[in-house]
C-alpha cells in the first residue's frame, strides 16, 4: 500500500474539517451584509430617518468592505489568514452589539464602518486557506461549500432577526446576532490549529497556468497587478455583483408588478432563488473535477440565466410560475460558483493568493454598491420590463467576461520588477 493511500482517510478528515470552519466564517460574512436591511422598518421609526438614509448605511458598508478587502489581501500574504480572519469576526461582533445599543443615526453609521471593515477580510483569508491547504481533488467541493455557506448566511439573517424583533424588539435581535458571531469566533478559536498556514507550507495543488510568470516576492509586491487575468476576474465579479444585487433587491418587486404576483409569493421568489442557487453550487462542485471545463460551465450557466430573465421580462406568466423561474435562474447561476472560483485560482500566483483575491473580490462590493443606483431609477419610472431586460444583458456580459478571463489567463505577463 502506498503512502498516499494510507494518508487518504486522514487527508479527507482534515479537508472536511477545514472546509467546515472556513464555511462557518463565510456564513458570518454574508450574515453581516443583511444585519440591518431586514430591520429597516423598525429602525426607520426608531430614528425617524428616511429609506435613503438607511440605504446610505449599506453603501458605506460596501465601500469600506471594498477598501478593506483589497488591503486585507496584502495582510493575509504577510501575516497569514488566521489572525486576519479573527480580526474580521471580532469587528462584526462589535458592530452587531454596537447597532443594538445605538441611540442616533451617527452611531449606526460608525458601526456600519466597523461591520464593513470586518466583512472585507473573508475572501482573501478563505480562499488562501482553501487553495493552499485543501487537497486538489476536493477543490471543487471546497468552492461549492464556500458558496453554499455564503447563501445560507443571507438566508439566516432575516430568518433570525425578524422573528426576534417581532417577539422582543430590534435591539434584542441585533444583540443575538452579535452572540451568534461570538459563538462562531469561539469555534474557530478552539480549532485555530487547523487555520495555520506556515510560510513553508507545501501547496497541495498544481501551480496555476502562469508558466511564463515569475513568482511574486516581497521585492515584487505589486507585480500581480500586471497579470491581465487579475483585472479580467475583477471585472467579472463587478458585473456578477450587479446581477446579484438586482435579483435580491428589485427583480421580485418588478415581477410583482408585471405578473400580479401576491406579496407572499414575492418573498418566496428570492427564497427560491437562493435555495436553488445553493443546490446549483452542490452540483457545480462535481463539475469542476476537470479544470478544463470551468469556462464552459460558467458560460452555459449564465446563458440559461439570461434566457430565464428575458422570459420573466417579456412573457405573460401566471403568478405561480414566477417563483419557479426564479428558482431556475438561481440554479443556473449557482452552478457556476465553484467553476468561477477555480478560474480565479488558476489565474493566481501561489505566493500572492491573498493579494489577488483581495483585489478580485473587491469587485463584488463595488458592484453591490452601485447596482441600486443604476436600476433604482428604472423602478421609480415603472420600467419593470426594462429591469429584466437589463438583468438579461448583465448575465450576457458575464458570458463575455468569462471568455475574457479565459483569454487573459493564457496571456503571459512577466512579474519582474521593472
Amino acid at each position: 500500500m502506498t503512502t498516499a493511500a494510507i494518508a487518504t482517510p486522514n487527508a479527507l478528515r482534515q479537508d472536511a474539517s477545514l472546509i467546515g470552519l472556513i464555511g462557518l466564517a463565510h456564513l458570518v460574512s454574508h450574515f453581516s451584509q443583511l444585519l440591518l436591511a431586514p430591520l429597516f422598518p423598525w429602525i426607520k421609526d426608531a430614528f425617524d430617518v428616511s429609506y435613503a438614509q438607511l440605504g446610505l448605511l449599506l453603501t458605506v458598508f460596501f465601500v469600506v468592505s471594498c477598501s478593506v478587502q483589497a488591503l486585507s489581501g496584502f495582510w493575509v500574504d504577510r501575516y497569514g489568514p488566521r489572525p486576519i480572519l479573527f480580526v474580521g469576526l471580532s469587528l462584526i461582533a462589535v458592530a452587531a452589539f454596537g447597532y443594538s445599543v445605538s441611540t442616533n443615526y451617527a452611531m449606526l453609521m460608525l458601526f456600519s464602518v466597523l461591520a464593513g471593515a470586518g466583512n472585507g477580510v473573508f475572501h482573501p483569508a478563505d480562499f488562501t486557506l482553501i487553495n493552499r491547504k485543501v487537497s486538489a481533488q476536493r477543490l471543487g467541493h471546497a468552492y461549492s461549500a464556500h458558496g453554499i455557506t455564503g447563501s445560507l448566511g443571507w438566508a439566516v439573517a432575516p430568518a433570525l432577526l425578524v422573528p426576534l424583533t417581532l417577539a422582543y424588539n430590534w435591539r434584542v435581535a441585533l444583540a443575538c446576532a452579535g452572540l451568534l458571531v461570538v459563538v462562531v469566533l469561539a469555534v474557530l478559536w478552539v480549532n485555530r490549529h487547523q487555520l495555520v498556514l506556515l510560510p513553508a507550507a507545501a501547496v497541495s495543488q498544481p501551480e496555476p497556468d502562469l508558466s511564463a510568470q515569475r513568482p511574486v516576492t516581497e521585492a515584487n509586491t505589486f507585480g500581480f497587478l500586471r497579470i491581465p487575468a487579475v483585472w479580467a476576474c475583477f471585472t467579472f465579479f463587478f458585473i456578477f455583483a450587479i446581477a446579484l444585487s438586482l435579483v435580491q433587491v428589485f427583480a421580485p418587486q418588478a415581477a410583482r408588478q408585471l405578473h400580479g404576483v401576491p406579496l407572499a409569493l414575492v418573498a418566496i421568489c428570492i427564497t427560491s432563488f437562493m435555495v436553488a442557487s445553493a443546490g446549483g453550487m452542490v452540483l457545480g462542485g462535481f463539475l469542476v473535477k476537470d479544470p478544463l471545463t470551468a469556462e464552459k460551465v460558467v458560460g452555459s450557466g449564465f446563458v440559461v440565466a439570461a434566457g430565464v430573465a428575458l422570459v420573466l421580462g417579456m412573457a405573460t406568466l401566471p403568478a405561480v410560475a414566477v417563483p419557479v423561474l426564479f428558482a431556475l435562474m438561481g440554479f443556473s447561476s449557482g452552478i457556476v460558483g465553484p467553476s468561477r472560483d477555480l478560474l480565479v485560482k488558476r489565474a493566481t500566483p501561489v505566493l500572492a493568493t491573498g493579494r489577488v483575491y483581495g483585489v478580485v473580490y473587491s469587485g463584488l462590493d463595488i458592484g453591490q454598491a452601485i447596482s441600486p443606483l443604476l436600476f433604482g431609477v428604472l423602478m421609480d419610472q415603472g420600467a419593470y420590463r426594462t429591469v429584466f431586460i437589463g438583468l438579461a444583458l448583465v448575465f450576457g456580459l458575464l458570458v463575455l467576461s468569462t471568455l475574457s478571463v479565459q483569454r487573459a489567463r493564457r496571456t503571459p505577463t512577466a512579474l519582474a520588477t521593472p
